[in-house]
């Protein structure tokens, strides 16, 4: 039986230097829907920016986590052992830079695949690695020795609407996805090219 969506995680960097960077892609997520259901994203005991909501009658967790990003796990982890949420029941977004801007990727469980915040998501909860991944594409910058300056960058305005509409385009799936139809979202959003 699948379990529905209880918390959903924006991954990002805290503060006003990486607010508009790729690597807050996930971060812009959260904060798009809490700004469009009227929740209030507050500092919180779980080490991130917190709210209670509901979408088309499922309880919701919003959480983007104010560690840096290598620590993104300790604010997953607070959260999901006070309010027993199981990893199955998460839902991480999060930049993947394997993914051309525009273009989102839903999926369950597998490694981090290099990404910090996954890969302490992973080890926080006790190295289980079966929550959800929302992977929004932003491009690669060609190379490796560049990925880090690239992912702290700003994507130029092109790149930036590209990405809002993969955001865009995932909020209309958000649904589907509470419902655990997670192959019928799968299926409609991997089609969709922002």
């Amino acid at each position: 039986m699948t379990l529905p969506i209880k918390l959903l995680v924006g991954l990002g960097n805290p503060g006003a230097d990486y607010a508009a960077t790729r690597h807050n892609a996930g971060a812009w997520l959260i904060e798009n829907l809490a700004a469009e259901l009227g929740c209030q994203l507050k500092s919180s005991k779980f080490h991130g920016l917190h709210c209670q909501t509901s979408l088309q009658g499922h309880a919701l967790h919003l959480l983007v986590p104010t560690t840096f990003m290598n620590r993104s796990g300790q604010a997953i982890a607070a959260l999901a052992h006070f309010y027993k949420i199981l990893p199955e029941q998460i839902l991480v977004a999060h930049d993947e830079l394997d993914l051309p801007a525009g273009v989102v990727r839903l999926k369950k469980g597998g490694g981090h695949g290099g990404h910090n915040g996954l890969r302490d998501t992973i080890s926080a909860l006790g190295n289980q690695k079966d929550f959800y991944r929302l992977r929004l594409g932003i491009g690669h910058p060609g190379h490796a020795s560049q990925v880090t300056g690239y992912v702290l960058g700003k994507p130029p305005s092109a790149e930036r609407e590209a990405i809002e509409a993969a955001i865009q385009a995932t909020r209309q799936h958000l649904p589907l996805i509470l419902e655990g139809q997670f192959n019928k979202a799968m299926q409609s959003l991997h089609a969709f090219q922002g």
